[in-house]
């Protein structure tokens, strides 16, 4: 199986094992832009679901951009670390300026991904959220975590390859990872082609599979 063709491949496959959604109502398929859109739309188009984005933003600590002190969603969700913000001596003022900031470019991207397609309705629904693949796992637990709040009935995480670690630690109500393999440095080692996904190749498969509900 390893390694993947390109995204469309692997989501092929993925679309095979997640094959049981299908005949499921209410199902909606939700990718992680950049990479997970184009894996997103191959499962999507096996299962007869819609397709639509989920755009997360980390919140970066002032001094360590790199290091996540929170998270900002769509529905107007923010995760925070209490924790980490505690510990860094991060004033709240400068939280929120940060979360003000970041959700902000979360709309700009959501705005320019999407090209004025309607949002779909995530309370109530089977999620399936999608990735090209998962390492550390920081994005995907904040996602499941705005998903909870956004009373989604169920959460799948969905994904072509993972550690095993990484996999077992997520809160999800499942887990479809194709391939665990015991030594993992980043997802982009398990494709032939892993070339960056543009904003026009987003939009035009946001597009499509619009089609593929009626």
């Amino acid at each position: 199986m390893l390694p993947f063709r390109d995204r469309a491949e692997a989501g092929r496959l993925l679309g095979s094992a997640l094959g049981a959604y299908g005949a499921q109502a209410e199902v909606l398929v939700l990718a992680l832009p950049r990479g997970g859109i184009p894996v997103g739309y191959a499962v999507a188009k096996m299962l007869g679901a819609p397709l639509d984005i989920f755009v997360v933003r980390k919140l970066g600590a002032p001094a360590n951009p790199e290091l996540a002190i929170g998270a900002v969603a769509p529905g107007g969700v923010c995760i925070l670390q209490e924790e980490i913000i505690s510990g860094l001596g991060i004033p709240a003022d400068e939280v929120c300026a940060i979360a003000a900031r970041e959700e902000q470019a979360r709309r700009q991207c959501e705005e320019l991904y999407r090209h004025n397609l309607p949002a779909q309705p995530i309370g109530g629904a089977a999620v399936i959220l999608v990735d090209d693949g998962i390492a550390t796992g920081a994005t995907m637990r904040a996602a499941i975590a705005a998903l909870r709040r956004l009373q989604a009935r169920k959460i799948v995480v969905a994904v072509p390859v993972a550690p095993a670690s990484t996999c077992r630690e997520l809160p999800a109500d499942q887990v479809v990872c194709l391939a665990t393999p015991a030594i993992f440095f980043t997802v982009g080692q398990w494709y032939v082609n892993f070339e960056q996904v543009s904003d026009e190749q987003m939009a035009a498969l946001l597009e499509e599979a619009s089609t593929f509900v009626a």
